[in-house]
């Protein structure tokens, strides 16, 4: 019961079996070296009990160092000062001084850790000089123990500063890593919705066709239906694509060609099989992209082209690539109501997915009503993009 009791108490302050284990080598060192030191000192007083009691008791008090410092420093400085106006020998005693000192410094407790610097050294000269034990102090050992003073805890400033970079370090990778995952948790978002939102518009739309046909028109119903299988299809195999990625390794290899302006005309192809009336437009000369800039390109095109057939009412659209020499110009218009419900005023994952693909490229991108009717998206891509 006695040993739980203990057991118990010593969790309660915090202290773990690592403390306790150099506690009991430090006190093992000091009483030892204490005591071979004290063989060359015979005019110091010889250690007795309440000598080795002061000697282990540095030791223990330091055991509260992690959750107590100021505590652990107190205790050790009261200590010593103690061991020292005794007149005990000379030895390894000083080594608790300095862990505390440390302990302090690193805990964050830096003007305590000064302020205990001080107490020991005017109450060891102080005490001496009250005690009558040391009438002879020499400017030599107070400008000494005053050096050796501020070195310690210069040294235990060092290390506080090194920990608190390895810290910086650490928060900072930490940091990094979670950009990184929030960044490719948006990307693989933003696929899906493109992907999902494009293929699904499309089979609403002809699924609606097929609907009001296939009595009157069949013929038109099963086109419209093959287009349904196809975007279907399609979409599936995008999103196994994605997933893909997900998994790593041989799964995220691509199977099929990635999104890129050279598909475009499948987009093209798409909305007019919806009854969208798309003319494309190129400007400047034709040159290969950076993987990034093609993606979005192509990205925004299909978006705009899917916001254009669900909400914007319109029967045309015009998309238009203006090839520059350091950005390329994505254009799409419509002559729908110039609206794109919550979406133009980027409250939807549409537009605001426009925007953020913009952006990661240091781009930028307008999305709203055109005068005279219909809608713009208007986005400007830098080409100085690393492939």
């Amino acid at each position: 019961m006695v040993a739980y009791g203990v057991a118990m108490a010593i969790r309660h302050l915090g202290v773990r079996p690592s403390d306790l284990a150099l506690a009991a080598a430090l006190a093992v060192v000091q009483v030892v070296g204490s005591s071979f030191a004290a063989s060359g000192q015979p005019d110091r007083r010889g250690l007795d009990v309440a000598a080795y009691l002061l000697l282990a008791a540095g030791p223990l008090a330091l055991t509260l160092w992690r959750r107590h410092s100021v505590a652990a420093l107190a205790a050790v400085v009261v200590v010593t000062l103690a061991y020292l106006l005794a007149e005990y020998p000379f030895g390894p005693f000083l080594l608790s001084v300095v862990a505390a000192l440390v302990a302090a410094v690193v805990q964050g407790h830096r003007v305590a850790a000064w302020v205990g610097a001080a107490i020991l050294y005017g109450g060891h000269f102080l005490g001496m000089a009250a005690l009558d034990l040391a009438p002879g102090v020499t400017v030599e050992a107070l400008v000494g123990v005053a050096s050796w003073l501020a070195l310690t805890l210069t040294v235990a400033e060092l290390a506080r500063a090194a920990l608190e970079r390895r810290a910086d370090a650490e928060r900072a990778r930490e940091d990094e890593a979670r950009r990184r995952v929030d960044e490719e948790r948006l990307r693989i978002a933003r696929e899906l919705h493109d992907v999902l939102a494009h293929s699904i518009t499309m089979i609403n739309v002809q699924a609606g066709t097929a609907l009001h046909l296939i009595d009157e028109r069949p013929e038109q119903a099963r086109t419209a239906l093959s287009t349904i299988k196809a975007a279907s299809a399609e979409a599936l195999r995008e999103v196994r694509a994605t997933l893909g990625v997900l998994r790593g390794g041989e799964a995220a290899a691509p199977r099929a060609p990635g999104p890129g302006l050279r598909r475009l005309d499948e987009i093209v192809a798409g909305a007019g099989a919806t009854g969208l009336q798309v003319d494309v437009e190129v400007a400047g000369p034709e040159r290969p992209l950076a993987l990034a800039v093609d993606q979005a390109a192509f990205r925004i095109v299909q978006e705009a082209l899917t916001n254009v057939r669900r909400h914007a009412g319109a029967t045309s659209a015009t998309v238009r690539l203006d090839y520059g020499e350091r950005e390329l110009v994505v254009c799409v218009d419509d002559d729908g109501r110039g609206r794109v419900q919550n979406d133009a005023a980027g409250a939807g994952s549409g537009i605001e997915g426009m925007r953020e693909r913009t952006s990661a490229l240091g781009g930028r991108l307008e999305a709203g009503a055109r005068e005279g009717g219909g809608f713009r998206v208007l986005a400007r891509l830098p080409l100085d993009v690393p492939a």
